[in-house]
């Protein structure tokens, strides 16, 4: 129907009869001329209608926003005053000779321009409009491309596109799951996958070598910006590659997509312990665009008589840390200093403690604070000297559980660098390694920190007898503070295995129960392996510069992941749930 896209034609297709077909952008009136914005997915062009093509011209008379149009005409430049440089197509315009009216539309619910403001309720319910909209296409756009480099890159590589199940069983990897019930197993359910990642190591036990999949995986989870309960995922697996291998193919991929698509030299990736990561700056994804770092002070508090202080840091799980920002005295009011005491407690902190520094050598009287008081005068001068502090620095205070005042003074951190713009570049990646194999919850249980299949860089004997001090073989790519992937080497033993299994909590009838097919296959020669997964929406979100990955997914569920648009989750028939043997239970009426 069309001899070529909207966005396409430059100033090269002058004198060019073209046949373009799309959606009415814009329609104006100007004096009897009549210019329509036609739009497809490559873009806007001019369409000028003149008197001189009668019929034509009444018919685009009538035409209004968001039509679908079929227009035949001429590619001529435009006048040097009308030259629109804000448009890539700005430098031409075609001459319409034929009209045709595809389709009309009637009055959209928002407007569909860069500039509207409507709710993303309303975008959502209405998200085949929103899709329309210049931002939505470019990010889509963008994603194709990126995973079209994905492929090409992986392939190049030796990798295999494998395909693995959706419908699966039930396995703890750390979020609840999807469950779909059985019509034909009755009582059984069949679960979505929250990742391939039993799949995946079967395929390297099955010889495979190299695979990766772009895969949908599902997690049934609270939700925040970069979280949706279905999501895309880059899932690679290599055998006998070791971590310092599979960081390096997945760095180069990364580099190399920044380069191609983004034009970016995204340069060597640095290397940083999760012991450092979260000591110098509270998150085991740091943002090292912002030069602020925490700075234990731990051993200057244990004297003093302020309990704020002194508990926490006598405390083996306790911690104190400060935070110096440079020139903060003029930088922060009062109220945001309030502020931010206040945004610490989402995160359990229980207050922030602050010092400005007015005049350092005034150790009595240039330090204003409400507990300069509480702290003596050689504590004073120990803390300014361990943070190289000067005139005019304002310096925060975290004091708690280790874990608390981690992730309150790491999210501070990140909040100071937004509120005053203090970021020194626009993209800093980093790898965090040497993780802890497992965390300890409030009841002294232990949780696998990534997940039960990583590889400890000890023996089983060494990690039983002290499984707390044992680290793993994992890795994380972490780009602006946003984790993009994560890995690990896998356990290919079935002594480790079964040895991770017992410090979990997990009994020898539960690991046959839930993960007895990958206890055989590990006893029929499985190769080491490992792998990395990488949040394919988060990435494109950073790259395309979204706040949320909402807006770099075509059909993306709510906050409460809900559809709006298609009203799902939504409810079936009874005959459907007698199929399932499934009867739901009424809620029990409130006795007054």
């Amino acid at each position: 129907m069309r001899s070529d896209y909207c966005g396409v034609l430059r100033s090269a297709d002058i004198d060019r009869v073209v046949t373009l077909c799309g959606w009415v952008d814009r329609r104006r009136d100007h004096g009897g001329v009549i210019f329509i914005d036609l739009r497809d997915r490559e873009g806007i062009v001019q369409v000028v209608f003149d008197p001189d093509a009668a019929e034509h011209f009444e018919m685009a008379d009538r035409v209004r926003s968001e039509y679908v149009l079929k227009v035949t005409g001429r590619v001529r430049a435009r006048a040097p005053e009308a030259v629109n440089p804000n448009m890539v197509t700005g430098e031409v315009e075609v001459y319409g000779t034929e009209l045709e009216i595809l389709n009309t539309a009637e009055t959209v619910p928002f407007q569909l321009d860069e500039h509207t403001d409507v709710g993303e309720d309303i975008r959502l319910k209405y998200r085949y409009l929103d899709l329309r909209r210049n931002e939505m296409q470019n990010n889509l756009y963008f994603r194709s491309k990126l995973t079209t480099a994905i492929r090409n890159y992986l392939d190049e590589h030796g990798f295999l596109d494998i395909e693995t199940p959706i419908l699966t069983r039930a396995t703890p990897e750390g979020a609840r799951d999807y469950l779909v019930p059985s019509r034909t197993h009755e009582g059984k359910f069949f679960a979505l996958p929250q990742s391939p990642q039993l799949f995946k190591q079967l395929l390297m036990v099955s010889g495979f070598d190299r695979y990766y999949q772009i895969a949908k995986c599902f997690r049934d989870e609270d939700l925040r910006a970069d979280r949706q309960p279905e999501f895309t995922q880059i899932d690679i697996e290599t055998s006998f590659l070791n971590e310092e291998e599979i960081m390096s193919i997945t760095e180069n991929m990364v580099r190399k997509l920044f380069k191609e698509l983004k034009g970016v030299d995204l340069g060597e990736f640095p290397r940083m312990t999760h012991y450092q990561a979260m000591l110098r700056y509270g998150s085991d994804k740091p943002d090292l665009r912002i030069p602020l770092e925490m700075v234990e002070i731990k051993d200057l508090m244990t004297e003093v008589d302020f309990k704020v202080f002194s508990g926490p840091a006598n405390d083996p799980k306790g911690r104190v840390a400060a935070i110096k920002v440079p020139g903060g005295c003029k930088k922060l009011t009062r109220k945001q200093l309030d502020d931010y005491g206040k945004f610490v407690g989402i995160y359990g902190a229980k207050g922030l403690a602050y010092i400005k520094v007015n005049d350092r050598s005034d150790l009595e009287n240039g330090l204003q604070s409400p507990i300069v008081k509480f702290l003596p005068i050689e504590t004073r001068a120990a803390i300014l000297d361990r943070l190289q502090a000067e005139d005019g620095d304002v310096l925060f205070f975290g004091s708690d559980k280790a874990k608390i005042v981690s992730e309150a003074l790491g999210a501070l951190r990140c909040k100071l660098g937004e509120d005053l713009d203090l970021y020194t570049s626009e993209w800093a990646p980093l790898w965090v390694v040497a993780f802890p194999m497992f965390e300890e919850n409030d009841d002294g249980s232990l949780t696998a920190l990534h997940h039960p299949f990583t590889a400890p860089s000890c023996t089983p004997e060494e990690l039983e007898k002290n499984p707390l001090e044992a680290l793993s073989r994992a890795y994380d790519m972490v780009l602006n503070g946003t984790e993009l992937g994560g890995g690990s080497v896998r356990i290919h033993d079935q002594l480790m295995q079964e040895a991770v299994f017992r410090i979990l909590g997990i009994d020898a009838q539960e690991q046959r129960e839930k993960f007895g097919f990958l206890l055989d296959a590990l006893k029929y020669g499985a190769p080491p392996h490992g792998g990395l997964a990488f949040g394919l929406d988060r990435l494109v979100m950073l790259m395309t510069g979204s706040d949320s990955i909402r807006d770099v997914i075509a059909f993306p569920k709510t906050q409460s992941a809900a559809c709006v648009m298609t009203d799902a989750p939504g409810a079936v028939d009874a005959k459907q749930l007698r199929e399932l043997s499934i009867r739901l239970r009424q809620k029990e009426e409130k006795i007054s």
